[in-house]
């Protein structure tokens, strides 16, 4: 009591519990309950904030995480492609559903295949790319066949017929220049042995007259020249080259085989034709002659018909 009217006495409110703080003080309860409003927002945003923070930071660790599983996974595929060796096809090409050890004797056996029926060089490359195999295994296999084929006197292995020539273009089987007599003779059977003389001319009025057309060839023979040039072309004396600028007539010259025939290195080499040409006055002999027995053969035509007209009149 005594509290209560020293409070009165000195001019302070009993009002009860938030009177007298508020009276004490001078702070209104309301004020009070907006500053801890704001503690709470505050509390609130700093934990919000702490939680973004944790979110982004594990976020980051996430990212991080997929960063290296994505470097692990390329240094995976840089390792495979370096196992593979610079020759060896990283992919198999889509047509290639098989593996050269599913055949017969193996890559070589696949090789030989692909080179028997190409009719030109093939490129170690190209065969190991159709193949799905290394380069080297290809070149390795191919030396190793030309070996073979080469024969081997220490193993009693004779030398095929046939050899596997390696030039800049590739790889290519050929037969051996020492059987050249027996092809020769396979290929010219039941061909003649000897040219007609109408080829003959052919063939010299071209060797001597060379770039000619077939019409030009009939007109110095007098006579229809094609057959015996198709037969000096298929026999491979002569062949075409380029066209006449006027008539787009195809031109005719001599082959290389020509040359080889006829033992020359050049056209510069052949024979000079004056020696084989008739005297101009062996020319004029043979003009006056056969003027003479054109007249005489006239003469006499006329004469028998002069007889008959006379034998019809009597």
């Amino acid at each position: 009591m005594s509290e209560t009217n020293d409070m009165a006495e000195n001019g302070v409110e009993s009002t009860g519990g938030n009177g007298f703080v508020e009276s004490a003080v001078g702070i209104d309860m309301e004020d009070l309950n907006i500053f801890e409003a704001d503690d709470e927002s505050g509390d609130d945003a700093q934990s919000e904030t702490v939680n973004e923070a944790g979110d982004t930071e594990q976020k980051s660790h996430e990212n991080s995480d997929r960063g290296n599983d994505l470097k692990t996974y390329r240094s995976g595929e840089s390792n495979d492609a370096s196992a593979l060796g610079p020759d060896e096809p990283s992919t198999r090409p889509e047509y290639v559903d098989f593996s050269v050890e599913d055949f017969p004797g193996g890559l070589e056996s696949c090789l030989e295949a692909i080179l028997m029926v190409a009719d030109q060089p093939q490129q170690a490359g190209d065969m190991a790319r159709v193949l799905a195999v290394d380069e080297g295994e290809v070149t390795a296999a191919l030396e190793s066949m030309q070996r073979e084929y080469d024969g081997d006197e220490s193993r009693n292995l004779a030398p095929r017929g046939f050899e596997l020539r390696h030039t800049a273009r590739g790889w290519q089987y050929g037969n051996r220049a020492v059987f050249e007599p027996v092809v020769s003779a396979f290929v010219t059977d039941g061909q003649m042995a000897r040219l007609s003389q109408a080829a003959l001319e052919a063939l010299a009025i071209v060797a001597y007259k060379q770039p000619i057309t077939r019409a030009q060839i009939a007109a110095i023979r007098g006579v229809n020249s094609d057959g015996v040039v198709r037969a000096l072309n298929v026999r491979g004396l002569i062949r075409e080259e380029g066209a006449d600028p006027d008539s787009r007539a195809a031109l005719l010259v001599t082959t290389g085989l020509f040359l080889e025939k006829m033992g020359l290195e050049s056209l510069d080499q052949l024979p000079e034709l004056a020696p084989f040409m008739p005297k101009a006055s062996d020319v004029v002999s043979q003009a006056e002659k056969a003027d003479t027995d054109a007249s005489v053969a006239a003469a006499s035509a006329i004469q028998g018909e002069t007889e008959t007209v006379s034998g019809f009149a009597s």
